[in-house]
C-alpha cells in the first residue's frame, strides 16, 4: 500500500503568557508580561495509508488540533518532518491545497447570512470544479445526507446537524484525497451524529479517501475506525488496532452472573471489584490472569443460572488512559 501521510518527529512548541488573578496582577502583566513555553506535541511520529480510516484520540489539550492543523499547513512545526501525498504541508503549494481538506466542527467556513448553495458556488469558482462535476457532487451529497430542500435557505436559520452537512458538502465538493476532521459530529444530536458517521463510512469506502478522525464520542470511533492513534500531551501512548487498547491497557474483565438467589456483597468481594449487586444480577471487575479461575470458582459456590465473561467498554478503558497519564 501506498503511505498518504507520513509524519516523522513534529514538535509544536507555544509561548503562552502568564496570567495571576487581580486587578494589579492584571496591569503588571501589562507592563511586564510573563511568558511560559507549553509543548503542544512532542516529537510526534506516524504513517497512514492511502484509504486509510484512522482515529486520533486524545483528552482536550492533548495535541490533536495542533497535529491536524500542522499537517493541513496553517501551523509550522518547530522541528520534524511531514508528507502528505508527497507535499510537504507548510509550505502551502497550490497543487497541495486541491487535494485535501480540513473540517472543524467547531469552526465554520460557509458565509451565516447567506444559503449554504452560495458558499457551496464560491468553492466551487475557488477550486475550478467544472460545472457538470459540481452538479453531480451537488445532487449526491445532497441526497445522501437529506440536505437537498435546505440549500437556499441562510445558514443561520439551519439546525446544527444540517450546517454540519453542509460543511462536509463544502469539504467535499473537489473531491479531496486526504481529509482532516476534526470533532465533526460535536454538538449533535443522536440522528445526527449516525447520519454524519453513516456518511463518512460511506465516503471513505466510495472514494477511497485517506481520513484522520478526531472525536470525543466513542461512537464514532467505535463504528468508523480499525485503527486509533492515542495521543496525550504531546506524546502518542498507542497506535494500533482498536481491540489492541483492551489487551494493552484493560488489567481486567467484567463478570456478569445471574443467581438463583442473592448473594451478600461481603463474600462476592474477594472475587473483585463489585460494579453491581442488585438481588439476582451481579457484576465483578477481575483482573484478566484471574479470570478462568474465579469464574470457576463462583460456578462451584453459587447456584448460578447465566455466567457471561466480557471486555471493559472500550470508552471506559480510554477514560482510565487519559486519567492516569494526567495524572502522571
Amino acid at each position: 500500500m501506498t503511505i498518504a501521510i507520513q509524519v516523522d518527529k513534529l514538535t509544536k512548541t507555544f509561548s503562552v503568557q502568564k496570567k495571576e488573578p487581580g486587578l494589579w496582577n492584571s496591569v503588571k502583566g501589562l507592563v511586564r508580561p510573563v511568558y511560559q513555553s507549553v509543548e503542544a506535541v512532542k516529537n510526534v511520529s506516524f504513517s497512514i495509508e492511502e484509504g486509510e480510516l484512522v482515529g486520533f484520540l486524545g483528552p482536550n489539550g492533548a495535541g490533536k488540533t495542533t497535529t491536524l492543523k500542522m499537517l493541513s499547513g496553517l501551523l509550522y512545526p518547530d522541528t520534524g518532518k511531514a508528507s502528505v501525498l508527497g507535499f510537504t504541508p507548510w509550505e502551502r503549494k497550490e497543487n497541495y491545497r486541491r487535494i485535501f481538506s480540513l473540517v472543524m466542527g467547531q469552526k465554520y467556513q460557509l458565509w451565516w447570512d447567506l444559503p449554504a448553495m452560495e458558499s457551496l458556488l464560491l468553492n466551487k469558482e475557488i477550486y475550478g470544479v467544472p460545472d457538470k462535476q459540481y452538479q453531480s457532487i451537488i445532487s449526491e451529497l445532497t441526497e445522501i445526507l437529506d440536505v437537498k430542500e435546505k440549500l437556499h435557505v441562510p445558514v443561520r436559520e439551519l439546525s446544527l446537524g444540517e450546517r454540519m452537512k453542509m460543511e462536509l458538502i463544502a469539504a467535499l465538493l473537489f473531491s479531496p484525497k486526504v481529509i482532516f476532521l476534526d470533532e465533526p459530529t460535536i454538538g449533535l444530536d443522536v440522528v445526527s451524529q449516525k447520519k454524519v458517521r453513516d456518511f463518512i463510512r460511506f465516503y471513505n469506502e466510495q472514494n477511497k479517501a485517506t481520513i484522520l478522525l478526531t472525536s470525543h464520542y466513542m461512537s464514532d470511533i467505535e463504528e468508523l475506525c480499525r485503527r486509533v492513534i492515542i495521543i496525550d500531551h504531546g506524546l502518542i501512548l498507542y497506535d494500533g488496532g482498536l481491540k489492541g487498547i483492551l489487551e494493552k491497557f484493560a488489567d481486567s474483565k467484567v463478570v456478569t452472573l445471574i443467581l438463583e438467589k442473592p448473594a451478600s456483597e461481603q463474600d462476592l468481594a474477594g472475587f473483585g471489584e463489585i460494579l453491581l449487586n442488585e438481588g439476582e444480577k451481579v457484576m465483578i471487575k477481575i483482573k484478566r490472569e484471574s479470570v478462568s479461575k474465579l469464574s470457576a470458582e463462583l460456578l462451584n459456590k453459587y447456584s448460578v443460572r447465566d455466567l457471561t465473561i466480557e471486555e471493559p467498554p472500550i470508552e471506559d478503558v480510554i477514560r482510565d488512559i487519559f486519567g492516569n497519564f494526567s495524572r502522571k
